[in-house]
């Protein structure tokens, strides 16, 4: 997992409320378990016009040329509801965004996203309109944003905070997922283990 660093950034708009994780990547491109390769399918079945993804559809917002290399997502309430699978933000983050900005975030989704070096930052219902006006004022417009300072700056003069777990914080700034925060004590664990050896050989017999 990528540290995540300041930065500034073309932002893209998706006014949509709802947006689940049957659309963000539908079923039928489950079949991998590794993490890659999903972004290709992100938003399949808006983002083309054909079963293969091969044509694109005009009238969806991200094929905006404007919004090519966007790594600032900002989408309408309730992002990310649906079904758990942890490849939505596997396709995300694939594609290229690694925020995204909404009013609010189904939980898992949610919390799926910090295990995958994605920053979810949640604002108000002004806020977003806020954002989303300059946007469409400005398409291609690049808005600035901050992770230690907790902060997401645009062009026009918004300047808006958020909230945010300190450890989670952390473990972005790091480029640390779960596994990854584990072995950060991987002197400690294998400390237990030999001392767990030593009281207990049986149990280690056929290790």
């Amino acid at each position: 997992m990528q540290p995540y660093n300041k930065h500034t950034s073309i932002a893209a708009s998706m006014n949509r409320a709802n947006v689940d994780t049957d659309q963000i990547i539908p079923k039928q491109f489950l079949k991998k378990v590794e993490r890659t390769g999903f972004g290709q399918h992100l938003f399949h079945d808006w983002r083309f016009t054909d079963d293969a993804g091969q044509i694109n559809n005009p009238d969806f917002e991200l094929n905006n040329p404007k919004f090519a290399g966007a790594k600032i997502l900002v989408a309408g309430d309730n992002f990310g509801c649906g079904s758990s699978r942890e490849h939505a933000p596997w396709a995300i983050e694939d594609y290229g965004f690694n925020t995204i900005i909404s009013t609010s975030f189904a939980d898992i989704f949610y919390n799926n996203c910090f295990k995958n070096g994605i920053l979810p930052v949640v604002v108000t219902a002004a806020e977003l309109d806020s954002l989303m006006a300059e946007i469409d004022a400005n398409q291609g417009v690049e808005f600035t944003v901050d992770l230690e300072g907790q902060s997401v700056t645009t062009p026009g003069g918004l300047s808006i905070s958020f909230e945010l777990d300190a450890v989670r914080k952390s473990n972005l700034a790091l480029g640390l997922d779960d596994i990854g925060q584990t072995m950060q004590h991987v002197d400690k664990i294998g400390e237990y283990e030999e001392k767990h050896k030593s009281l207990y050989p049986w149990l280690w017999a056929n290790a």
